[in-house]
């Protein structure tokens, strides 16, 4: 049988481009745009792989990974991203074996990272690879230092604008919860309003700054 193979990305064009290309080889078994579909459908359907994008609504695809990897722990992540950042690599690598492919690249390297990483080894696009990995976890710790798990979820979540009330029922969590980890965030970082707020989660990966 073929290795199943899951889709996460938010832009439906994108993501169906990638079902037609990977579906002659691989059987495509659904395709998910958020981060926390991606939680329900991945703990479900267990699949062999994952093709993901770093920016998604609701839970960004690095944190995703880093909640399923003790749910499902023989899957393995292809992070497909228009994100050039070295410490968005290493973070990714930290996960275990892992692909890193930018959209930018070409189709054939997609498909070389896909083989690689089902093969139990990681790829980088060599566009981002220092000439020494061994900078990786330095990398990781910088991209990762001071915030929380749970508190990545709700700065990306106010940062995508959404009222309290829904982000509690996203989290499961009491608006009073949700307030005190946005006081914590903006009073840890000396955080004076929304807007800095915003930026934080933009500087930290977790919203895309794109338009």
């Amino acid at each position: 049988m073929p290795p199943r193979v899951l889709i996460a990305d938010d832009h439906s064009v994108v993501a169906e481009s990638l079902r037609a290309l990977l579906e002659k080889s691989y059987d495509v078994i659904g395709i998910v745009q958020n981060g926390r579909q991606l939680l329900a459908d991945a703990s479900r359907l267990k699949p062999d792989l994952i093709v993901l994008d770093i920016s998604m609504p609701l839970l960004n695809g690095l944190d995703a990974a880093e909640q399923l990897k003790p749910i499902v722990p023989n899957v393995k992540f292809v992070f497909l991203t228009v994100r050039d950042d070295p410490n968005l690599a290493a973070a990714a690598l930290n996960l275990g074996v892992v692909g890193y492919v930018l959209k930018a690249s070409a189709v054939s390297e997609l498909l070389k990272a896909v083989t690689e990483v089902l093969g139990g080894k990681s790829y980088v696009t060599p566009k981002l690879r220092p000439q020494n990995w061994a900078v990786q976890a330095a990398r990781a710790k910088q991209f990762s230092k001071t915030l929380t798990a749970r508190q990545k979820e709700v700065l990306q979540l106010l940062a995508e604008g959404r009222p309290m009330k829904e982000i509690a029922d996203i989290l499961k969590v009491s608006e009073k919860t949700v307030m005190f980890h946005k006081y914590r965030i903006m009073e840890s970082f000396n955080l004076k309003s929304n807007a800095e707020l915003v930026l934080f989660a933009v500087k930290h990966h977790l919203i895309s700054s794109d338009p």
